[in-house]
C-alpha cells in the first residue's frame, strides 16, 4: 500500500485541464514545450533505488538522459528497464536517489507541470469507452488546455497521425483495432502531447517488420528535432540500428551505457543474457548484428 500510494498516476494528469488553466499561463507553457539545446540534460538518475519489497529492483543507478538523443534502454526480462522509465517519468518515487526532469527534482513538479514536459507511452493501451481513434489521439493535447499551445491542438494531432500513419481510420473505435495498430494510435497520442521529453516502453513489442522501422525513425526524428527519446527495446537490432546511445540493464544495475557500437560485445551481452551470443558488423553500414550463438543441425 506504501508503494502505491507514491505511484503518480499520468491519467490524472491528463485529465487536469482545469488545474492546467489555472496553473499556467502561456510564458510557462512556451517554455515547457521549447526544446532544449542539443545535448542538455532532459532527465536524470542519480544513485537511484527503487524497491519492491525486500528485493531493489533498481539498485543505484546512475543515468542521464541528453536533448537531441535516443536512449535505448535493453537487458532481459526483470532487469529494471520499465521501472527506470516511470522513474524517470516521475511515476514512481525512489526509495534513495533523485529522479530530475528539466532541471528540477521530478517530486518538485506537480502532476499537470510534469504532462507539459515528459509524455509517456506506457506497454499496453487499454480503453473502457467505445472512442474514435482521433478522439484517443486528441487525448494526449489536454495538458495544454488553457494555454497559448490550445491553439496547435488540431495541427498537432494531425501531424501525429500522419506520422505514425493512423490517419486512415481516424473514424474507427479504438477498441476495434488490431494490437499493433492500438500502439501505433497510443504514440500518436504521446506524440501529439509535444513534450520535450518521451519515455516509450516497448513502442516495438506488437508491430510488424515495417512499422517497427516506421516508429524507430519517428524516433531519430523527434530527437533531431531536439527532443529527448528514451526507449525500452528488446530487439538489439533495432537498438543498434536507432539509438544513440544504450544503456543495458541486468539486475537492477546499469552493466554497461554508450554507443551502440562500443556496448554490444558478446562476452557482455552473453553475461547479461545468460545466453553465448555472436555480434557482427552489418557489411553495409557497420551497424552491429546481434546473434544468439545455436548448436548446429548435426549437433542437435
Amino acid at each position: 500500500m506504501r508503494r502505491a500510494g507514491r505511484v503518480r498516476s499520468a491519467r490524472d494528469a491528463n485529465g487536469a485541464n482545469g488545474a492546467l488553466a489555472r496553473l499556467f499561463g502561456g510564458r510557462a507553457a512556451a517554455a515547457a514545450s521549447a526544446p532544449q539545446a542539443p545535448g542538455g540534460t532532459a532527465a536524470e538518475a542519480r544513485a537511484l533505488t527503487v524497491r519492491l519489497g525486500a528485493r531493489a529492483v533498481l539498485d543505484g543507478v546512475d543515468l542521464t538522459v541528453a536533448a537531441g538523443e535516443v536512449l535505448a534502454l535493453v537487458g532481459p526480462n526483470g532487469a529494471g528497464k520499465s521501472t527506470l522509465l516511470a522513474a524517470l517519468a516521475g511515476d514512481i518515487a525512489p526509495d534513495a536517489g533523485e529522479v530530475t526532469v528539466a532541471g528540477r527534482p521530478a517530486h518538485a513538479w506537480s502532476a499537470p507541470e510534469l504532462a507539459l514536459r515528459r509524455a509517456v507511452l506506457p506497454q499496453a493501451a487499454a480503453l473502457s469507452f467505445p472512442f474514435r481513434v482521433a478522439d484517443v489521439v486528441r487525448m494526449g493535447r489536454a495538458p495544454w488546455h488553457g494555454t497559448a499551445h490550445e491553439d496547435e491542438d488540431e495541427a498537432a494531432v494531425a501531424e501525429a497521425m500522419a506520422a505514425t500513419e493512423v490517419a486512415a481510420f481516424a473514424d474507427r473505435p479504438f477498441a476495434a483495432l488490431s494490437g499493433g495498430e492500438r500502439a501505433r494510435v497510443a504514440l500518436a497520442r504521446v506524440l501529439a502531447q509535444r513534450t520535450g521529453l518521451l519515455l516509450l516502453d516497448e513502442p516495438t513489442a506488437a508491430l510488424d517488420l515495417r512499422h517497427q522501422e516506421l516508429v524507430l525513425r519517428v524516433c531519430r526524428a523527434r530527437a533531431a528535432a531536439g527532443r529527448a527519446v528514451v526507449v525500452v527495446l528488446h530487439d538489439l537490432g533495432l537498438a543498434a540500428a536507432h539509438a544513440d546511445r544504450t544503456a543495458v540493464l541486468h539486475r537492477g544495475r546499469i552493466a554497461a551505457a554508450g554507443p551502440p557500437g562500443q556496448v554490444f560485445v558478446p562476452a557482455l551481452l552473453g553475461r547479461v543474457y545468460d545466453h553465448p551470443v555472436e555480434v557482427l558488423p552489418h557489411p553495409e553500414t557497420g551497424v552491429p548484428l546481434v546473434f544468439p550463438r545455436r548448436p548446429g543441425k548435426s549437433s542437435q
